[in-house]
């Protein structure tokens, strides 16, 4: 195919020392990360700047990606937080009313490595049967550098993911016509939450990922939204003992991914690393307590440990229908529910979209007291 003709060729290295070849699209060099794979068949640009893939190289399954192209108002962030990126095949000429732009062009402006014409789903297969493992993408000579690589590959690890991708400052968002305040902890947000939020009537409030529960007390809001984040939630305890303070606070409290997981690890639960992750855009989740199952957007490496749970703080509200891992917590000390997956999506289903409403209702009811 013509997009293959004058590629510098690329190579994939994994940790376990195999090798594939293919050719370089984004930014040519060298990069490091942690290899994993996402199923979804749209959302790609979403996907580029999605900060919980920050330091993760990442792996679209669906063969052809870029038909669409991309533009300015779909990404989730101010820029691209993955290390690398891989493809089977990509769009060189994309066709869409709203196309500013290809997939390559994307990846360079932004500086991400990647590598076209891989076989993904040989790729896939080995991840679901190993688990995910660091990778290296490089347009060297892969032959000549391996051993040197392979250290690369395994002194690598995510680090300060969280600090790394939350903001400095507090930020204010407002809404034509307010009903409610919202302090929305940055832990890697992307911004359809903070446009689900505004489109119900809410000012929100973005605050750093290390702000205090005295300082959230200070700002007067309704409610308080716990984003997703990347990384592994338990490597952040200054963050998690602050959580235990803001939940004496008594302020309605949703939580969503990352944020799912570090409210229940300031409340005694654990979390742990899944062999593969749930990452993509048909997720199927049941809700324990109307016995209804949704599909779900769904992006996490850990999970929270089921039966770790204090009953006596919080239950299980939602589970995952193919592997039964916890997908939710609704809280019985506060007023407080969070769910590991993405009820805002973008990419993916809005079929639970309705938990904003509860989050609404929760606000509701605190302000009638």
């Amino acid at each position: 195919m013509y997009w293959r003709e004058n590629r510098k060729p690329a190579y994939l290295l994994l940790a376990d020392g195999s090798i594939y070849e293919g050719v370089s699209i984004g930014k040519e060099g060298t990069t490091v990360g942690e290899a994993v794979f996402a199923t979804a068949m749209v959302g790609y640009q979403e996907l580029l700047t999605d900060p919980s893939y920050f330091g993760q190289i990442v792996i679209q399954t669906f063969p052809l990606i870029g038909n669409y192209g991309v533009n300015s108002t779909d990404p989730e962030s101010d820029r691209c937080y993955l290390n690398g990126y891989i493809v089977r095949e990509w769009c060189e000429i994309p066709s869409n009313f709203r196309c500013e732009g290809n997939v390559d062009e994307y990846l360079k402006a932004q500086n991400v490595v990647g590598i076209a014409d891989v076989d993904t789903r040989s790729l896939t297969r080995k991840i679901r049967e190993v688990g995910v493992m660091n990778a290296v993408i490089t347009t060297e000579n892969v032959y000549e550098k391996k051993e040197e690589l392979l250290e690369k590959i395994r002194d690598y690890s995510i680090k300060q993911a969280i600090e790394s991708t939350s903001c400095k400052q507090m930020q204010k968002f407002s809404c034509e016509h307010p009903k409610y305040h919202v302090a929305l902890f940055d832990f890697g947000y992307k911004h359809n939450i903070r446009r689900e939020l505004l489109q119900r009537g809410c000012n929100v409030t973005v605050v750093p990922c290390k702000t205090t529960a005295q300082e959230i007390a200070s700002l007067g809001v309704d409610g308080i939204m716990l984003s997703n984040g990347p990384g592994d939630p338990a490597d952040n305890p200054e963050i998690i003992t602050n959580l235990k303070e803001v939940a004496k606070l008594g302020i309605p409290i949703f939580g969503i991914c990352m944020g799912h997981q570090l409210f229940a690890l300031a409340n005694g639960a654990k979390t742990v690393k899944l062999k593969y992750g749930h990452r993509g855009a048909n997720q199927p989740v049941k809700d324990l307590k109307h016995d209804r199952t949704y599909i779900t957007s769904q992006n996490h490496g850990y999970a929270v440990v089921s039966d770790s749970i204090d009953p006596q703080v919080g239950e299980l509200s939602h589970v995952n229908v193919n592997d039964n891992t916890c997908e939710g917590v609704r809280y019985k000390a506060f007023p407080a529910f969070t769910v590991q997956f993405h009820p805002e999506a973008a990419a993916g289903p809005h079929d639970t979209a309705y938990l904003f409403e509860e989050f609404l209702g929760m606000m509701n009811e605190r302000k009638a007291k």
